[in-house]
Parts: structure tokens; C-alpha cells; sequence
């Protein structure tokens, strides 16, 4: 019998509630030191701040990743994290004494102690826990005792990832499968058995579990398969590794896809929730941005069309997520034969290979308003339809033409595995000073690898910044 290990909010539970016991301890605290002797003529305006502390907590828990390898984070990490724990517990407590127009009615310096003695008690009785855990993990370990197999060539760097990592389980020996070594040791481990013994071994010892490495029929043919049918005779708990060593785990998860149980790999693996916050985003600026939209409709289309009659905005087949085609929107900023044109101009272009299009002073862009509107972003705007309607983000890669998507190699079609956004890691990072599309390319991977909330946050503000500073515009 093996007991599962928690997982999501379950995993720190112990940590969330020692959180919301130290906050309602800091207000407390706070309160008695803002009030003294006079906190007993305080008290409704104590009970409504306890509450909304105590919804703080649990919508930062929810929301907010603070607790992710909380056992493993040093002292300054913790500092850090517990540092944006205290801020978004403030801002969701301002937020909501705001809206529900009770600021005014309590004490903000009160309030402001207790978030002081919050970050101070939690840093020191967060840091005190986790050592008293991890200390008691390691002086625990003898509680499930564990048999590793493996490889030759990759047993010390196996053991060694499971030691690190691992500190409820004590690996009382290691089984090499491609040699016979018994009687040797690896580090401080010995190795009990090799393939032609092992089942005889875990037979006859104390052993809880066993943990099989990476060993395919290539290596072993049909080794595991007898290993696992034995342990699973003998009623012995089996863990099989399905990541090579070296892989990186947060973009994999095993899941169910109908009757099957798969080991799903992507790009980069985000939770529902991440992408339930980002879609809201999108929303919300998608919202505001059609509503600007619609007032520099009014200020810019008829200077678009005095100045080149034709339609006000630009329609053109794009390819969004994973190849899927979408029609992107824009205010026209270049003449009506501009695309019959860009054929003769592919001399000009700045980027190599022909990978995307662009030009020093284009000829085809609509003299006067056509600059203007280019150079301050105003023809992307229309974009924000795009956003609303869940074809584009407000942050991801730039959507490529489907000329430029026909010459795509391998390597190229991964900046796709994300929706295409109005603004992205290449717009803030040079706009149209980088010109090499390889380096175009590492920088959307990069985001895609390195994805948050908080980055898209960084890139939108640092968007604002470039578009008023106008750099890189052409």
C-alpha cells in the first residue's frame, strides 16, 4: 500500500494555514500597538479587517504560486517570495476595502504594523519550520527503505538526483542491471544484486520500494517487464522513471487522455489557472483597447482616406497558434498597391533570408499619416479585436504572413506554440534594430520558456516605454 502525496494547494496546506494564523496574529498585533488600550472601542473595525485578511490569504494561496519548492528555497528566495506574498496580500485587501468603501473606516497605520510584523514572524517561523522538517525527513529516512535500478553508466548521477530531492525515502542499495558489480558501491550506497538476482534479493530483504531508472529493451530485454510483474506479485510499491536524466521535468505531466495514461511533453507546461489569469488579461485590455480603437477611429480615418482613398483598415490572412490561420486587422498605413509592390522592394529588406519584411523608409507607407500612425503603433490598435475575439494575446510572438510561414524550418515553427500577441520579448528588445530572424527567433523562444504572469506584466509596461519613446519605429 502506497499513500499518495498531495498535490496543488494540498501539498503546502500545512504552510497556507500557518500563514493565515500569523497574519490574523500580525493584525492583532498590529492593532493592540496602534490602539493600546482603546482597541476595545475598535473592534468592529478589527473584525472587518480579520475577514478580509483572512480572503487575502486565501485568494494569494490560490492565485499566487508563493509556496512552489518552498522546502527548497534558501533564505534570500524566501525573502523574495514572502516579499511578494505580503504585497499582493495588500493590494487585495486595499482593492477590496475600496470597492466595498470601507477605507475610511479603519486604521490604515494599524494595518500598515501589521503587515510589518506579517513579513518579520512569517520570514522567521517559515524558516524554523522548514529546517525542523527537513531535519526530521533526513533523521526519518530509515521509515521506507528503497532499492534503485539502473544503469551503469548513469547510477551516480541517478542516486544522486533522488538524494537531493528525496528526503522521506532511505535507498538502502542500488541493483546495476547491465553488470554484475554486487559487492561494490557507488558514493556510500552498495550495490545488492545484479539482473540475474535482483528479484531474489527484494524477495528476501526489507524492501518498501523500488525505484527503476531509464533501462529500454534495448539496454534490458525484458527485464523490467519481469522486475515489475515480480514486485507487483510480491505487492511491492514500483516507481518508474519516464524522464531521462538531464530532461526537464516542468515540461512534462502525466495525465489521462481517454483510457490511456500519457507522459505529455510540450513546449512549456502552465497550469489552468495561469492561463485562465492571462485570458482575463486579454479580456480586460482587449476591452479597453477596442474602445480606444473606436476614438482614433474617428481621429485618424479620414486623414487615412483623403490621403489614399480606400478602405480605413487593413485585413491579411496570419498564422496564429500551431499554424492555424487567423485574419489580422489593422489601420491602414500604406498605399492600396502595397502588397503587389513588396515584390519589387525584396532587395531592400533588412531581414535576412527573407524571413519577415523590413525596410528603411518604405515607400509604400501613406506619406504624413501613414508615418504618424506607424511610428506611434496607432495602426496596431485594430489588433485588440483580434485579442477579444482569442485569435491573438495582448503578449506572445509576432504572427507571421503565410509566405513567410511556408519557409519556415523546424526550428522556427516552435515560436507558434504560443498565441501570436501585439506586443512580445522582440518588440521590447530592438523593435526594428534586430534584423537577424535567428535572433528574432531566440527571443520568442525564450519567452515562450521562460513564461509568467509577471513577464507579460514587465513586457506590456516596457511596450508603453518604447512606443512613446518611438524606438525602432519605421
Amino acid at each position: 500500500m502506497y499513500e499518495k502525496k498531495p498535490v496543488g494547494l494540498g501539498k503546502h496546506l500545512d504552510f497556507i494555514i500557518l500563514d493565515f494564523f500569523i497574519l490574523q496574529i500580525s493584525l492583532l498585533l498590529g492593532f493592540l500597538i496602534r490602539f493600546g488600550a482603546e482597541f476595545s472601542d475598535r473592534l468592529n473595525s478589527y473584525a472587518l479587517v480579520a475577514a478580509v485578511f483572512g480572503l487575502s490569504c486565501l485568494f494569494v494561496s490560490v492565485f499566487h504560486e508563493g509556496y512552489k519548492d518552498i522546502l527548497k528555497r534558501g533564505l534570500y528566495i524566501e525573502f523574495v517570495e514572502l516579499l511578494k506574498n505580503t504585497v499582493f496580500i495588500a493590494l487585495f485587501t486595499a482593492l477590496w476595502l475600496f470597492i466595498m468603501h470601507e477605507a475610511s473606516s479603519v486604521s490604515r497605520l494599524g494595518i500598515g504594523y501589521s503587515y510589518v510584523i506579517y513579513f518579520v514572524l512569517s520570514y522567521l517561523i517559515r524558516n524554523l519550520v522548514k529546517l525542523a522538517i527537513v531535519k526530521n525527513a533526513k533523521e526519518t529516512r530509515g521509515s521506507r527503505s528503497m532499492i534503485v535500478v539502473c544503469l551503469e553508466r548513469k547510477a551516480e548521477s541517478f542516486l544522486e538526483r533522488i538524494k537531493e530531492n528525496s528526503f522521506d525515502v532511505n535507498i538502502q542499495g542500488v541493483v546495476i542491471a547491465d553488470k554484475d558489480m554486487k559487492g561494490g558501491k557507488i558514493g556510500d550506497i552498495p550495490i545488492v544484486a545484479n539482473a540475474s538476482d535482483a528479484v531474489e534479493y527484494i524477495c528476501r530483504s526489507w524492501v518498501d520500494e523500488v525505484f527503476i531508472g531509464k533501462i529500454t529493451n534495448d539496454d534490458m530485454p525484458e527485464f523490467t517487464a519481469k522486475l515489475k510483474r515480480s514486485c507487483r506479485e510480491m505487492g511491492i510499491t514500483i516507481h518508474t522513471m519516464l524522464l531521462p536524466i538531464g530532461s526537464d521535468p516542468e515540461n512534462y505531466v502525466a495525465e489521462r487522455m481517454g483510457d490511456f495514461l500519457v507522459l505529455t511533453q510540450s513546449a512549456a507546461i502552465v497550469t489552468r489557472r495561469d492561463m485562465a489569469i492571462k485570458r482575463l488579461m486579454d479580456i480586460a485590455g482587449g476591452l479597453v483597447g477596442c474602445i480606444i480603437t473606436c476614438v482614433l477611429f474617428v481621429l485618424v480615418a479620414p486623414w487615412i482616406f483623403i490621403a489614399s482613398p480606400g478602405p480605413i483598415f487593413f485585413s491579411q490572412q496570419r498564422m496564429g497558434k500551431n499554424g492555424k490561420p487567423f485574419k489580422i486587422y489593422k489601420f491602414r498605413s500604406m498605399y492600396m498597391d502595397a502588397e503587389k509592390r513588396k515584390e519589387e522592394l525584396m532587395a531592400q529588406n533588412k531581414v535576412q533570408d527573407g524571413m519577415m519584411f523590413k525596410m528603411d523608409n518604405d515607400p509604400r507607407i501613406i506619406k504624413g499619416i501613414g508615418h504618424i500612425i506607424r511610428d506611434y503603433s496607432i495602426d496596431e490598435f485594430p489588433q485588440f479585436f483580434n485579442v477579444l475575439k482569442g485569435d491573438m494575446s495582448l503578449v506572445g510572438t509576432r504572427p507571421p504572413t503565410l509566405d513567410e510561414w511556408e519557409k519556415y524550418e523546424l526550428h522556427h515553427r516552435r515560436r507558434l506554440a504560443i498565441k501570436p500577441g501585439l506586443t512580445g520579448m522582440w518588440q521590447v528588445s530592438g523593435r526594428s534594430t534586430i534584423t537577424d530572424f535567428e535572433e528574432i527567433v531566440k527571443l520568442d523562444t525564450k519567452y515562450i520558456d521562460e513564461w509568467s504572469i509577471g513577464l507579460d506584466i514587465k513586457i506590456i509596461l516596457k511596450t508603453v516605454l518604447v512606443v512613446l519613446k518611438r524606438d525602432g519605429a519605421q
